[in-house]
């Protein structure tokens, strides 16, 4: 049985002195709790910090992810990081496509699904961020773009890669918004998900992003096909996100 995930992106927050301090106290309290837990927390910090908090959680049961990842492997790319440097930083995860960067560093679904193949390959598990604007959702197309987002991955790394990694549903209207889908809205979209993962997709974990937190993630998380959460803001606070963490069913 696969397990669920708790993501916490820490986007560009933090000093390296406060991003040791989180990440001391998620490995102090997360492993005492949860040494067996079928539900494995991920923490995404700023590139800059990597290192640093990968020693922080070495001993604890806390993997490492990278917030971007370059679809190149290696050359003249100014700014860019590899994924074979990732593995090398101790990541074991990456996010790709997330809203934020699909809006501000205007990456298309055909440069996404490079990224995941990227990372594949280097031995990363990605973690693939879909969503709909709040137009599309008031236009009734929220299915229809997400299942094209995933499209594009499956028609680049095959479905069978696209399966052994993970799916974040995150509505970009509710990115930092204090909005939330409800928990009605957000299994439809995951339903669907899975509908289009088939056979093949029974155990890829779908994750639950979009200003989550403590009140609402029972809720959520209770939903059949929601195995988890990618959570922003929240994931600053240890207590907050540690309280979150607890409430996955896995």
């Amino acid at each position: 049985m696969f397990k669920s995930l708790i993501v916490g992106n820490w986007k560009m927050h933090g000093t390296a002195e406060t991003a040791v301090k989180l990440a001391t106290q998620l490995a102090e309290d997360w492993n005492a709790d949860t040494v067996d837990s079928a539900v494995e927390m991920i923490v995404f910090p700023p590139f800059v910090h990597m290192s640093a908090v990968a020693a922080a959680v070495a001993k604890s049961a806390i993997s490492i992810g990278a917030q971007n990842v370059s679809e190149y492997s290696a050359g003249a790319y100014t700014g860019e990081t590899s994924a074979e440097m990732l593995v090398d930083q101790g990541c074991k995860y990456a996010l790709v496509g997330h809203s934020e960067r699909r809006a501000m560093q205007n990456e298309s679904s055909e440069i996404v699904a490079e990224k995941f193949v990227a990372a594949q390959n280097a031995g990363l598990i990605p973690i693939l961020c879909v969503g709909e604007t709040l137009q599309q959702r008031q236009d009734n197309q929220t299915v229809e773009v997400v299942s094209g987002q995933i499209a594009a991955v499956i028609e680049r790394a095959g479905l069978q890669n696209v399966c052994r990694a993970a799916i974040a549903y995150e509505p970009v209207w509710a990115v930092g918004t204090g909005e939330t889908a409800s928990p009605e809205q957000a299994q439809q979209v995951h339903s669907a998900i899975r509908a289009q993962l088939g056979e093949a997709g029974i155990s890829t974990p779908l994750l639950y992003g979009g200003s989550v937190k403590a009140a609402n993630a029972a809720e959520l998380f209770a939903q059949p096909d929601i195995n988890g959460g990618l959570v922003g803001g929240a994931s600053l606070e240890a207590v907050e996100f540690l309280n979150i963490a607890k409430l996955i069913e896995a």
